[in-house]
């Protein structure tokens, strides 16, 4: 039986489960909440488990507010083997005997802390000339490609076990875990592949606080919807003003209009008697509309 879709607005914290991509993860969740709308905040590849937000209906017009955002993750590295894709899911290409001490590892972390250069990977969806890296390699073709800054805030030993090693990392967007596991493995002399991920954290949200999927399918769906946070808990780093009433219909006119605040310039988040309204543009104190939910928008249409 179809069951029939609602409009639903919220985000979920969702632990991605081994195996499935992001998207069906997505759409497995979708359907379980029956939301009409759905999209995430930023891929995490099968073999990779954890964090996952999940923002259903208007939460999605605010969901690359978390592309930016600082990430952390623990990673298990398998020292002594290289592999094609540089990580398990690849064939092995080399191996090594591992003959390391902690603080032979503990030297060469230090040197990954800080801005760094990292070459992405093939086995990426970063695009060239419209089609993902990884349509190339499939066919054999390797792309030249440039290195990218990347930020590692924090890099933590968390053990080492003969050919294993396990850290924890918070870096900056766009930083490749499995790159950095070779990377890690280069600089120790002995090669290595990444062996298995887990998102922990993206900006303030935390796995702690996520959702597996078998508690969410164990749920009736009022609990389930009890799960969902506000949408704006998506820009709690952007500072906060307070429309009047003929200025939240101002701004949802598409109007621009100049207004008393001392904020600085940038991205401001929006309320009216204390409901989020949307998010605009603060530019020598004139107000710019940006994205605004849509009932706010329509009554404002309504008033006109």
């Amino acid at each position: 039986m179809t069951r029939n879709k609602r409009p639903l607005d919220g985000v979920l914290l969702f632990d991605k489960p081994l195996t499935l991509s992001s998207n069906t993860a997505l759409q497995k969740v979708r359907r379980l909440f029956q939301a009409e709308k759905a999209g995430h905040t930023g891929t995490l590849d099968p073999l990779a488990t954890g964090l996952l937000p999940v923002c259903f209906g208007e939460a999605t017009k605010f969901s690359n507010a978390l592309l930016d955002a600082d990430k952390t993750y623990r990673a298990l590295i398998r020292l002594g083997q290289t592999t094609t894709t540089g990580d398990a899911e690849g064939e092995i290409t080399g191996t090594c005997a591992v003959a390391l001490n902690e603080p032979q590892v503990r030297e060469v972390l230090r040197n990954f802390v800080g801005e760094i250069q990292q070459l992405p990977p093939m086995h990426s969806a970063i695009k060239h000339q419209g089609k993902p890296l990884y349509e190339y390699i499939r066919k054999g073709e390797t792309i030249e490609r440039e290195s990218r800054r990347v930020t590692i805030h924090e890099l933590v030993l968390e053990r080492i076990a003969g050919d294993e090693l396990d850290i924890t990392v918070r870096c900056s967007k766009g930083t490749y875990i499995r790159t950095l596991a070779e990377d890690i493995g280069k600089a120790l002399g002995c090669g290595a592949h990444l062996q298995g991920l887990r998102r922990t954290a993206i900006a303030g949200f935390r796995l702690e606080d996520a959702y597996s999927w078998p508690q969410l399918e164990a749920m009736t769906m009022p609990q389930r919807e009890a799960c969902l946070l506000p949408l704006d808990c998506l820009l709690q780093d952007l500072p906060v003003l307070e429309l009047d009433t003929a200025q939240v219909t101002r701004i949802a006119q598409g109007q621009r209009f100049a207004i008393d605040t001392a904020l600085p310039d940038g991205k401001v988040r929006l309320y009216h008697a204390g409901r989020f309204v949307g998010v605009a543009s603060l530019i020598e104190r004139r107000l710019i509309p940006d994205r605004l939910l849509a009932d706010v928008a329509k009554s404002a249409a309504c008033a006109g």
